[in-house]
């Protein structure tokens, strides 16, 4: 895929598969050192499009855990933010690497927001797109939340794994959904649907965990998520996309730049996904901050 080799990153909860991208080793200077993380239910082939675009860099993306050709989390546990914290230092544990860059998209970008927060020692910078920080929750919805995501979780726990399986005819009809879902070009959706499908009978089915499907039980309040994003040290570029979703509206944005220390944003005109579908636009204002460019 556009010069990526697979690898694969032992972790504590499993083996993490990823796609990287390493630049042709030059004498006087040593690439940087980048890990990307996706959003929900993409997976590492997400920055494929980018990739060309960033010269110098040793680039890993991570199917994270549930997600591509990663492990699923054991039966009988849930996705918790928190754990996802955790499987990037493993990741970076993994690669050798004590510190790096990192790059997030939507949840990605979430999660690497909270390592930058949690261990600062070993992120030297932050670029996230279409992210800052996790998505936050209303202290007034926090028991009606946590009583659906229980009941979710009851649910699915009683029901047989095969049940939970969806089924699809062909690969064009695992795009088509794919396109029902988010708002994308049909060339991007492609390079998802394509790393997260497997054959079986009557078709094709997700490589990934139904299990991503299950509502949260907790989101973090606003103050709190600000005051995790104010713990951050290193410098963060956010790339915005224009019109903005409203998960991730201006005014929420804005309040979350203030709360950091060192960080700008810019906007680009584009989807949720700007990354694939404007990803020579998107790298012209992303490899000079990944680079350490003044």
């Amino acid at each position: 895929m556009n010069g990526a080799r697979e690898i694969a990153l032992p972790s504590a909860r499993g083996n993490l598969a990823a796609l990287r991208w390493s630049p042709l080793r030059t004498p006087d200077a040593a690439p940087v050192r980048v890990l990307a993380l996706h959003g929900w239910l993409d997976n590492a082939a997400s920055f494929a499009p980018l990739a060309p675009h960033l010269d110098g860099i040793d680039l890993v993306a991570l199917d994270l855990p549930g997600h591509g050709a990663s492990a699923h989390r054991a039966p009988g546990y849930d996705y918790a933010f928190v754990d996802w914290i955790h499987d990037v230092l493993d990741a970076l544990d993994a690669l050798g690497w004590e510190r790096a860059v990192l790059l997030g998209h939507s949840m990605g970008g979430g999660i690497a927001s909270l390592v930058a927060a949690a261990v600062p020692a070993r992120v030297e910078r932050l670029a996230l797109i279409e992210a800052l920080g996790p998505i936050g929750g209303r202290v007034e919805d926090a028991v009606t939340r946590l009583r659906t995501a229980v009941a979710a979780r009851r649910v699915a726990d009683a029901a047989p794994a095969a049940r939970l399986v969806r089924t699809l005819p062909s690969r064009e009809a695992a795009i088509d959904a794919r396109l029902a879902a988010s708002s994308m070009t049909r060339e991007a959706a492609a390079l998802i649907v394509d790393r997260n499908l497997r054959t079986v009978d009557g078709g094709v089915a997700w490589r990934s965990d139904p299990r991503l499907k299950l509502p949260g039980h907790v989101r973090s309040d606003e103050a709190t998520v600000q005051a995790w994003l104010g713990a951050i040290e290193c410098p963060v570029l956010v790339l915005a996309a224009d019109p903005s979703p409203p998960y991730f509206s201006p005014s929420i944005r804005d309040a979350r730049l203030h709360a950091l220390r060192d960080g700008r944003c810019v906007e680009v005109k584009g989807g949720h996904h700007l990354h694939m579908e404007q990803a020579e636009d998107v790298a012209a204002v992303l490899h000079p901050f990944l680079v350490g460019a003044p």
